[in-house]
């Protein structure tokens, strides 16, 4: 049986692209927490995968320009967090900035609001917060309404050019607007306002 369980976790891992980044959960279907842990140690020993984080792995990807193996990529990381834990998963500050190109500037800290508790990951240079967010500022709310509400926060009222509002005009597809439109008529006024800015063809 463990030999079993060794041998679908690993058929798994190998269909993995390399740089994808997982934990013990994502093999529930296999066998319990306990036994995919035993079975992922004995992985990691042979190189295949890696532990970058108590209870988070991921399936090394090789740099040809650092001539080293690459550090996990922090979105990787989040998604891999959210699927854990069960998390509804939004990004904020300036990370939800760099996500819809408001920003050039890579974050110093990877900043989210969630369903969980608040929690940060240091993962070698990777740092990662989540803070928790108030079911009434999500319920009713699609990932992409949540995330420009969150990016318009970050600027604030004052702050908001018609640069900003022309850059989520024409990355939002028609879709995206019509549902943006429709979510966020509770939202904070200003907010409102700008969206419906955006949301125009």
């Amino acid at each position: 049986m463990r030999r079993k369980i060794q041998s679908l976790v690993e058929e798994r891992i190998d269909n993995f692209e390399n740089g994808y980044v997982f934990t013990p959960k994502d093999f529930a279907d296999i066998a319990d927490t306990k036994k995919i842990s035993v079975a992922l140690a004995r992985i990691m020993q042979s190189g295949k995968i890696r532990r970058i984080y108590q209870g988070i792995y991921d399936k090394p990807k090789y740099s040809k320009v650092l001539n080293e193996l690459s550090c996990p990529n922090p979105i990787d990381i989040v998604e891999a967090l959210k699927r854990k834990f069960n998390w509804y998963v939004i990004p904020s500050g300036n990370t939800a900035l760099n996500l819809l190109h408001l920003t050039t500037q890579v974050p110093n800290v990877w900043n989210y609001v969630s369903s969980g508790p608040k929690r940060e990951y240091i993962i070698g240079n990777i740092n990662i917060n989540f803070n928790p967010i108030k079911q009434r500022e999500i319920s009713g709310l699609s990932e992409i309404t949540t995330l420009v509400i969150q990016a318009l926060r970050t600027l604030g009222e004052e702050n908001i050019t018609e640069k900003n509002i022309e850059i989520l005009r024409k990355q939002l597809n028609g879709k995206e607007k019509k549902t943006i439109l429709e979510e966020a008529k509770n939202s904070t006024n200003w907010i409102y306002e700008n969206i419906k800015k955006i949301c125009e063809e």
